[in-house]
């Protein structure tokens, strides 16, 4: 992941980026130049020392002395000691099957090692940038700046809710989020100048595909004019796919491992941890492709900790056959496998069953299909191609993925797409959310496009009971695709009632496909759409009306950071001003 997550234009990046810390004896220190333009790759980690390590002063920074590593040096260390480091925090805050302010990280750490929970490591990470920030820029903290947050454009609104949580523990309250392929898109466009405009038109459709640590990102975002000027419009957005560098690293142990083991040598579970954070460091160790190899050394464990270090190579062949892998040559009509769970498995993150990422790519630009793809065209044809994330410095993975698409497009008649050259496969989103703060003060093109998603509210419907079967379930839609950040909306032609006084459970729903749905627009089936976390709250009574059934109405807004809000409001007399707001839940179970 890049680093330099504080731009010269006082705008953060999370938390794909943090900045990278070099160790100088036994302190761990984030260089003191805070607008420096280019570091070195850095994934974003947290590591939790041990008390031997954790003397004080052991990892004091400029600015005090946290207790915890945050950084390059706690991605280097726990590759060494896996049980103690936390890392995808942003895939956590998305998993929709556990408690997001639980105690729940590292996942799978011994019964001595401090745990935390997903939002805590995503406030630490948040509040090491502000302190860093903070100590070079004493007359202008980070806390007073208009922050940039950006997050996956999959994300949705329980996640994003939970990353201004984090940022509002962190003591970042002035924020706006920014979907990361739009960011890499304006990073495109700053770079490029007044010369964009000649290389996208009209009617182009720009397909963004990002591809990070630990995600894969798909976007598309139409080109348009308006009033003789061109516009961009963010058309459509891929699911939250966890398939990225973190699966190759992976894969890389794997054959590796089962190098070792026809050597004769077995890795335990701790070790082949340890070996996937190593083969990391292998990949993007500058002299793979100069030397061809660069070796591996797979720390043992207990007292005899060095002489049980386990030594080997990787190579960059063993490295381009296992890359090539996650790109296969497939048709349009391909679609992600799923395979059969089993039904216990251990508590981890949902990662993507089928690590193919074209299939993946396919199946988005089918879904996308119905937002304006052309008559006879099975998908909506992008007609430009933008690459973002480390991956990527792989140009030989971008000519894959590139004539995989136009393959597909021109099968259908069109034409091969248009390849724009990114900023940097490493800083595009981070410069990107510093121009997009521009770009709200009027000084420069803004990407437009509100909600990823429709999202609605289910209803229950009044039936008489039947043994054996609940009441009908309908959704009732709330905000609309593409409803813009700072609107609101009240829900027309829904006649509903709450219950106040008692708690209750309110589900919701999201679809990235109903695009023509309306507020206050019915859906029967609620398998069609894809079910949020519920929240579970007791509204308000006033006295002597407890489990009272009230007929309300419902406001539905977008904050201007892109999340979700929920207003009931009375409609009898009798509680006459009376309103309740819903915020998204922050627990999924």
């Amino acid at each position: 992941m890049p680093s330099g997550s504080i731009s010269a234009r006082r705008t953060a990046r999370w938390p794909r980026s943090i900045w990278p810390c070099s160790r100088r004896g036994q302190e761990s220190r984030c260089p003191r130049r805070s607008r420096s333009r280019r570091r070195r790759s850095c994934r974003p980690g947290k590591y939790l020392p041990s008390p031997h390590e954790a003397q004080k002063g052991a990892f004091a920074l400029p600015w005090g002395d946290p207790g915890h590593v945050v950084g390059a040096y706690a991605r280097d260390r726990g590759a060494q000691v896996p049980g103690r480091l936390v890392s995808s925090a942003k895939s956590w805050l998305s998993h929709p099957g556990v408690d997001k302010r639980g105690q729940l990280l590292p996942m799978g750490a011994e019964a001595e090692v401090p745990r935390i929970s997903p939002v805590e490591a995503s406030a630490r990470i948040l509040s090491h940038l502000r302190a860093a920030w903070d100590a070079t820029h004493e007359d202008d903290k980070l806390a007073d700046q208009a922050v940039t947050l950006t997050v996956p454009a999959s994300f949705d609104a329980a996640a994003r809710e939970l990353t201004v949580q984090a940022a509002a523990q962190a003591g970042l309250g002035n924020l706006t989020l920014l979907e990361e392929p739009q960011a890499a898109l304006y990073a495109w466009v700053q770079s490029a100048g007044d010369s964009w405009r000649k290389l996208v038109h009209p009617g182009d459709v720009i397909l963004v595909v990002d591809i990070g640590g630990g995600t894969s990102d798909f976007s598309l975002i139409g080109v348009g004019e308006e009033e003789g000027r061109l516009s961009l419009t963010r058309l459509a957005v891929g699911d939250h796919i966890l398939l990225g560098g973190d699966n190759v690293d992976l894969a890389l142990a794997h054959l590796v491992r089962s190098r070792l083991e026809a050597e004769g040598r077995k890795l335990d579970s701790w070790q082949f941890t340890a070996l996937t954070h190593a083969s990391r460091q292998a990949k993007e160790h500058p002299e793979l492709q100069s030397r061809g190899k660069v070796p591996l050394a797979i720390p043992g464990r207990g007292s005899g900790l060095v002489g049980g270090t386990v030594r080997t190579e990787l190579s960059v062949a063993e490295l381009r056959s296992v890359v090539e892998g996650f790109f296969p040559d497939v048709s349009i009509d391909a679609a992600p496998a799923q395979q059969r769970r089993l039904g216990l498995t251990t508590l981890g993150l949902p990662y993507a069953q089928d690590p193919a990422v074209t299939r993946h790519l396919a199946a988005f630009l089918r879904r996308a299909g119905g937002a304006e793809k052309k008559k006879g065209a099975s998908f909506l044809h992008p007609t430009a191609l933008l690459f973002n994330g480390g991956v990527f410095k792989d140009t030989g993975l971008q000519e894959i993925v590139g004539k995989q698409v136009d393959r597909w497009v021109t099968a259908e008649g069109g034409a091969p797409l248009r390849r724009l050259v990114p900023f940097s496969l490493d800083l595009s989103v981070a410069h990107g959310a510093a121009y997009s703060g521009l770009a709200r003060r009027g000084r420069g093109i803004r990407i437009r496009g509100g909600t990823a998603r429709a999202y609605y509210v289910g209803i229950e419907s009044a039936a008489p009971a039947v043994p054996g079967y609940s009441a009908p379930r309908r959704a009732a839609c709330l905000a609309p695709f593409g409803m813009e950040e700072g609107s609101s909306l009240e829900i027309p032609g829904l006649e509903v009632g709450a219950v106040v006084g008692e708690k209750t459970s309110f589900r919701f729903f999201a679809s990235s496909a109903r695009r023509e749905d309306q507020p206050g627009t019915v859906v029967e089936d609620v398998s069609e759409l894809q079910e949020l976390p519920a929240i579970e709250a007791e509204l308000p009574a006033r006295e002597g009306s407890a489990g009272e059934v009230l007929p309300v109405g419902l406001r539905a807004s977008v904050t201007e950071v892109g999340t979700l809000a929920l207003e009931l409001f009375a409609r009898d007399e009798k509680h006459a001003g009376g309103a309740w707001k819903l915020e998204f839940s922050v627990r999924g179970e």
